[in-house]
């Protein structure tokens, strides 16, 4: 039995099966997205969506949804199904009887004495979606009817009918192609076999979605229907339709078809599923190669957003020493007048030294390591001290992030493009990652090159952080660090950015300090779910990211949990308690096992609420969320097989 699997009286059921939604993705950026009875609930669902470098790389729905229809003796049975605001229809889902992901999405349907079934996959690499239809049962003759619905618009848009519309076709092999307007790609359907075309172009008016509705958003589009295709399927036969940016050879798509599905990984139980999870994430675009933060909207090479991920994504989930390099060179390519000039990421530039330092631990090749990215690591130093737009180095050592109506941190959320936690002055995990890197760089310098005015001006700014650190940060009442530190004095909301101070390699607080900020860290903000962003008993905690736009911002930063802050949670107690603390780490993580099966299939999600049941929310495949549970699970490992070995 599969491991991720639904029967008909869930599926029916669609106030259950419309929270389930099911992913797959090219690895090039381009991704199918729907949910479990393939009907599409946000604007960011459908088949076939594509970047679009001419429009600024971001991703383009060519292909919406696929209706299915299966006929016996003139009469129609249609398997598709939307929401039209009250209604559903049609309401094909009620012949769902079972959805598997084995590896690959698949759906079987019973109608009447028909037995049928469908699963799809995304090539990798490329933009093309293959979807396979096959008959098991049938009495008698049957024909096959597919009806695409077409968007052409990009993720954060919604479409209506209009004139400027192009809604002619132009015959390939075994298909048809569209392109709806001037500057957008071929969308190419063709199946495995000879099929009739019927042209019969119309817009399906007032489609809703029903999670940007629950969001506040708007919600209602139409969508153009050109005709639908019709072909004979026999018992036991199979078809395969494919959508794609290129007309392709029709006779390759079963071979590529099974070829594909035997690359995908299996989903056998949890840890498969991160897995699986994880490799969904990369994209290779041209030269470089880029993790998306999140499908299906988050954006795809985000400077702060690598450098948390890229270590469990590859590190620590499958060893591949190669790929880290490659994604995290192609980074400091791609970004390298930020990382070394101003950015609106005051700690992003920093966050890279911490990847060189799980690079040099898990290859356990420091001098390789320093010397591929030390000059890097280096001039991001010289350049906070030499002082940024965004940031300054103060007399005290510390570094003052400040920059007029902009977020520069983690917490960047806006309101009517205010930042709602703003956090200009001396932030705790800014100040905790630049001891880090000056600290790093001192060693590494005295131990692998020649640069003493370099090491000297390090081992200067450190001393001045050890003298300065707590006497900014530590909050006596409360027994943890200040959250920042602005021109007014301490923000003393307990929220997790010092969890930095106790988790980096070193650390500018005492082994008896860490344990407080420790504890507080655990009575007001650890869940079953992740770490809260803000303590309950703060005024402004907002537990249940629901409600509009404005209120779900509000809650964003200030409630919500993050399960990727466990990472660097975990292993702060693993630092201090060491294999003491193993049972509690292995709780924390292993506690999203449960959540496989919901929200998005095989993955963990961006948030959380910050109150019980603590359901999940925001992007359904997030990239740091499962790094930092495959990065724990591997120091999990790690600490039992050495403990084992004493």
């Amino acid at each position: 039995m599969a491991y991720l699997k639904f029967n008909k009286a869930e599926l029916v059921n669609l106030e259950y099966s419309l929270k389930r939604e099911v992913l797959s993705t090219n690895r090039a950026g381009g991704y199918a997205n729907t949910t479990i009875v393939c009907c599409n609930t946000r604007k960011y669902h459908g088949l076939l969506v594509v970047p679009m470098d001419k429009f600024g790389a971001d991703k383009y729905i060519l292909l919406s949804s696929l209706d299915e229809t299966l006929l016996q003796h003139g009469q129609p049975f249609n398997l598709g199904i939307h929401n039209y605001g009250n209604v559903y229809e049609p309401r094909g889902h009620k012949y769902i009887i079972d959805f598997e992901m084995d590896p690959i999405p698949t759906i079987t349907y019973r109608v009447g004495g028909m037995i049928f079934q469908k699963s799809f996959i995304f090539i990798h690499e490329e933009e093309q979606l293959l979807i396979k239809y096959t008959l098991l049962e049938a009495n008698s003759e049957t024909v096959l009817r597919l009806k695409p619905f077409l968007a052409f618009r990009d993720i954060h848009s919604l479409t209506h009918a209009n004139t400027d519309a192009d809604t002619h076709y132009t015959p390939i092999e075994n298909g048809v192609a569209f392109n709806m307007y001037a500057g957008f790609p071929d969308l190419n359907l063709q199946c495995s076999k000879s099929c009739e075309y019927v042209h019969n172009p119309d817009w399906y008016r007032g489609i809703v979605y029903r999670e940007e509705y629950r969001r506040g958003f708007d919600c209602t589009e139409d969508l153009f229907v050109p005709g639908f295709f019709e072909m004979p399927i026999k018992k036991g036969e199979t078809v395969i339709f494919s959508a794609s940016t290129k007309a392709m050879n029709t006779r390759s798509f079963k071979p590529n078809f099974t070829k594909e599905e035997k690359t995908r990984v299996k989903r056998e139980n949890y840890e498969d599923c991160l897995k699986a999870a994880a490799a969904q994430l990369f994209a290779i675009n041209g030269p470089f190669t880029r993790v998306c933060s999140g499908f299906s909207w988050l954006a795809t090479g985000i400077l702060r957003d690598t450098c948390v991920f890229l270590p469990g994504l590859t590190l620590y989930n499958d060893g591949n020493v190669t790929l880290f390099n490659k994604v995290l060179s192609d980074l400091i390519t791609i970004h390298k007048d930020a990382i070394l000039h101003g950015c609106n990421q005051v700690d992003g530039p920093l966050r890279i030294t911490p990847d060189v330092q799980h690079l040099a631990s898990f290859t356990n090749d420091e001098k390789g390591a320093w010397t591929k990215y030390g000059k890097i690591l280096k001039d991001i130093i010289l350049s906070y001290i030499a002082g940024r737009p965004e940031v300054q180095m103060h007399d005290n050592g510390l570094l003052w992030g400040e920059k007029k109506g902009v977020a520069l941190t983690w917490m960047n959320a806006y309101l009517d493009g205010v930042p709602v936690t703003e956090r200009a002055g001396y932030q705790v995990e800014t100040n905790s990652l630049w001891y880090n890197a000056v600290s790093f760089a001192a060693d590494m310098e005295a131990k692998f090159g020649k640069d003493k005015v370099f090491i000297d001006k390090c081992l200067n700014i450190k001393k001045l952080i050890e003298d300065n650190f707590l006497k900014m940060f530590w909050v006596e009442e409360r027994c943890h660090l200040a959250d920042y530190v602005d021109r007014d004095g301490q923000n003393i909301f307990t929220r997790p950015s010092q969890i930095y101070a106790c988790s980096l390699p070193y650390c500018p607080i005492s082994e008896e300090i860490q344990a407080e900020v420790l504890r507080s860290i655990n009575r007001e903000l650890v869940t079953d779910r992740g770490i809260r962003t803000l303590s309950p008993k703060n005024p402004l905690y907002k537990g249940v990211y629901e409600g509009n736009q404005i209120q779900r911002d509000l809650a964003y930063h200030n409630g919500c949990t993050r399960p990727w802050l466990l990472g660097p949670y975990i292993t702060a107690n693993l630092k201090l308690y060491g294999p003491s603390y193993l049972r509690t780490a292995e709780m924390l993580v292993d506690g999203f096992a449960e959540d496989m099966n919901i929200h998005g299939l095989g993955a963990v999600a961006e948030i959380y609420d910050g109150d019980p049941p603590h359901y999940p929310h925001g992007a359904i495949n997030s990239a740091a969320s499962v790094s930092e549970i495959l990065r724990v699970k591997y120091l999990i490992n790690k600490y039992k097989k050495e403990d084992a070995e004493k």
